[in-house]
C-alpha cells in the first residue's frame, strides 16, 4: 500500500472550511479513483492553519496516476483557502492496525 502526504497551509481560519471543502467535493472524485482507499485529514492543535491530508492507495501506480490525472483539478477546487502550493510527500505504508498492513503489502 501507498501513501500521499499532503501538507497545506491555510488562509487564516480556512482549515474547517477545508475540511468540509475535501468530504464534500474531494472525497467523492478520490471514491471514484482507481487504486483509492483511504482519506484522513488532520488540523494541527498548535498551528490551527497547517492541514495534513493522507491518502491511501493500493499502488504506487494508483496515486500517480491521481497525482497527474487528478489532483491538479483538485487544487483548483482549494485554491482560494490556501496560502501557496501544497507540499506532496509519499511513502511505502509499512504498517496500520486500520488497514490491516503488514510489512508494506497489503493484507
Amino acid at each position: 500500500m501507498f501513501t500521499r502526504v499532503v501538507t497545506i497551509t491555510t488562509k487564516t481560519g480556512k482549515a474547517r472550511e477545508l475540511s468540509r471543502t475535501i468530504n464534500d467535493k474531494v472525497l467523492p472524485l478520490l471514491k471514484n479513483q482507481p487504486g483509492f482507499v483511504d482519506e484522513i485529514t488532520l488540523i494541527s492543535e498548535q498551528n490551527p492553519d497547517r492541514f495534513l491530508a493522507l491518502s491511501f492507495w493500493r499502488a504506487k501506480e494508483d496515486a500517480d496516476r491521481y497525482n497527474r490525472e487528478g489532483f491538479p483539478a483538485v487544487n483548483e477546487m482549494i485554491r482560494s483557502l490556501i496560502e501557496g502550493a501544497p507540499k506532496v510527500e509519499t511513502f511505502d505504508l509499512e504498517s496500520s492496525t486500520v488497514h490491516k498492513i503488514a510489512a508494506g503489502r497489503a493484507a
